[in-house]
């Protein structure tokens, strides 16, 4: 059974710089500490990546899989950026979303995340996994932007 978690936080940034920090694939491994290798794997011509390969490394959740990505996201940088898997080793499902939000001068990214395993997993260390990989993946966004 998939878990849904869900967490935000604030940054000090335009959501344009936000939507380009998380639209820039290639370096997620300098600066996402649980990606270990990305890449894009195609875009339909827009710039917006469709298919992105992961090599993840989470603790208790570690594999490699491909996910494919709708940006319903204004010229502003506003909007939603959503995923969902297309195959992996080890995740069953795996769909999510970053929403972007003004916010005074800067950007709420609220991030939604649902993970389903092949494997059965002690439902304590499965929910401890979701709450480390939202809370260290928006952590990291936040002192990349800034930064």
């Amino acid at each position: 059974m998939a878990d849904r978690t869900r967490s935000s936080v604030d940054i000090a940034a335009a959501p344009g710089e936000v939507l380009d920090v998380i639209a820039d694939f290639e370096t997620y491994p300098q600066w996402a500490e649980q990606v270990k290798e990305c890449r894009v794997l195609s875009e339909d011509g827009d710039g917006w990546a469709d298919q992105v390969e992961f090599v993840l490394d989470a603790g208790a959740i570690k594999d490699r899989y491909v996910l494919e990505y709708d940006w319903n996201v204004g010229e502003d940088g506003t909007g939603v950026i959503s995923w969902h898997l297309v195959r992996a080793d080890l995740l069953k499902g795996l769909t999510g979303s970053y929403t972007l939000e003004s916010v005074g001068e800067g950007t709420r990214v609220t991030y939604d995340l649902e993970v389903d395993l092949t494997m059965p997993m002690i439902g304590m260390l499965k929910r401890k996994a979701e709450k480390h990989i939202i809370s260290t993946a928006l952590t990291e966004l936040k002192k990349r932007v800034e930064g």
